[in-house]
């Protein structure tokens, strides 16, 4: 008979660590989180590609101000935005 084994619930799942990428960048997170989602990315095949390609975005976009965008634009971002939080709200029921 074989054993199942789960992970225990600290560990970071990708989910997670999507969530926590901004604030990796930001040097956001609290030391321990920070470790948590290192010790993901040491064990992830996916999440690493991830973070770089998020690093990538940043390096390209820059400092983008709402000056910056046209008013269409910013209306497509708050309609994600709502969108994104309507979801959110949706899948903690």
């Amino acid at each position: 008979m074989s054993r199942l084994r789960f992970r225990p619930r600290r560990d970071v799942v990708c989910r997670e660590a999507v969530e926590l990428v901004t604030d990796y960048l930001e040097d956001a997170l609290s030391q321990a989180q920070r470790r948590r989602f290192e010790a993901h990315l040491a064990h992830c095949p996916d999440c690493p590609e991830y973070l770089s390609q998020m690093r990538a975005i940043v390096a390209l976009a820059g400092s983008i101000t709402p000056d910056d965008l046209t008013p269409r634009m910013r209306g497509e971002f708050i309609g994600l935005y709502r969108r994104w939080q309507a979801d959110e709200a949706h899948d903690s029921l």
